[in-house]
């Protein structure tokens, strides 16, 4: 492999952390281990699974169709799924991922805003979210070449940090399997396979750039790519997971009645310090901000295109979504959490069986070299 498409492929691997890094990514996997506290390994072991496992079989699916959520899903007949499609989108948009990044955003940088409310954040963060996204220019993948190491940077320092001289976790009543069970289902709620469906397109479009379309073995080159690519980006949000669940785990007695959104923040200032703690939430805040504009512009598109058939413009579609997001962040982070939970619970067990129907389909057809050109 060539220093250039290594680096293209570093580079994508990198853009899938960021994509898929928003406000589930951090609280969770916190959350998980204040519960869990000396079972954590159990508890870890199945959120890696539903969380990292199954958001990139899922992208690796969309990859034997080229990224086209609309084959991927008309599979199950046109019209199921084209509703399918547009629920899913729904939930990464202004009904769920959207209003929960905005949610998360507040409550990690309240200790440090003042007397600033929810409905007061989330007005001025639906707007700068319209000012970046009205033109569609590139301002958010500028964004993210500062962000994403400035966040990684800041996600190391705490999980490091929280590691030295961390007393032993308090011990559990949990049963093994029963702590495994509750991780798997918490992983639902990162809700990265719905993500993996739409980002898909984005990441093999980057992958391509560096292979010839009509080089041989183009569609094992692509696959191979994808799967180096994956290899980067599950291994950083695996990391972190692993990281943010045993530090909580950790400094579970200093945790005690602290709400699963402020976690990241009290954990932050205890193990870094209040000056310290307020550039690393800052960070954490500006990385779920921007998730929310990536997604805004998604949903905007899909309503534009999909659902109103061109006949709403772009910017009327993004002033709906994000007027719809603002009312939904209000809920709180916890209170958009209860009513994605029952949803997810039900929808993410059909949606892994699709990807692996969808993956047996490819396969035994032999025919993934043809879908990919």
């Amino acid at each position: 492999m060539q220093p250039t498409s290594k680096f293209n492929t570093l580079a994508t691997g990198l853009a899938m952390f960021s994509m898929f890094f928003g406000a589930g990514n951090v609280v969770f996997p916190l959350a998980l281990g204040q519960i869990a506290q000396d079972k954590n390994f159990f508890a870890i072991l199945g959120m890696l699974i539903t969380a990292v496992g199954v958001p990139f079989a899922g992208l690796l699916a969309m990859t034997l169709y080229n990224g086209d959520y609309k084959r991927f899903f008309g599979r199950i007949g046109k019209v199921p799924g084209f509703f399918l499609a547009a629920g899913i989108m729904g939930l990464i948009g202004p009904f769920g991922a959207m209003p929960r990044c905005i949610a998360l955003s507040f409550s990690t940088a309240k200790m440090f805003l003042g007397n600033v409310s929810l409905p007061m954040f989330s007005i001025v963060a639906c707007l700068l979210i319209w000012v970046f996204t009205f033109r569609r220019t590139n301002i958010v993948s500028t964004l993210g070449y500062v962000l994403t190491p400035l966040l990684l940077g800041s996600l190391g320092v705490i999980i490091i940090c929280g590691f030295v001289d961390s007393p032993a976790a308090p011990l559990s009543t949990h049963e093994n399997f029963d702590i495994f069970l509750k991780g798997l289902k918490d992983g639902y709620q990162t809700m990265d396979l719905l993500g993996a469906f739409f980002f898909s397109s984005v990441i093999i479009a980057s992958l391509k750039k560096n292979i010839e379309p009509n080089a041989p073995n183009y569609s094992k080159r692509l696959m191979i790519s994808a799967l180096q690519a994956t290899a980067i980006g599950a291994g950083l949000l695996a990391l972190v997971y692993v990281g943010f669940s045993y530090i909580a785990s950790f400094h579970g007695s200093a945790l005690k009645n602290i709400s699963s959104d402020e976690l990241i923040s009290v954990i932050a200032v205890h193990v870094l310090g209040p000056k310290a703690a307020m550039v690393a939430c800052i960070a954490v805040s500006l990385a779920c901000l921007t998730t929310a504009i990536a997604l805004a512009v998604v949903f905007a598109e899909f309503v534009q295109k999909e659902i109103s058939g061109n006949k709403i413009n772009y910017s009327s579609a993004l002033i709906g979504t994000l007027v719809v997001t603002f009312f939904v962040s209000t809920l709180n982070f916890t209170g958009i959490a209860a009513f994605l939970l029952p949803i997810l619970q039900v929808c993410y067990p059909g949606l892994i069986v699709l990807c692996l129907v969808n993956i047996a389909y490819k396969l035994k057809g032999y025919g993934r070299a043809k879908e990919l050109h």
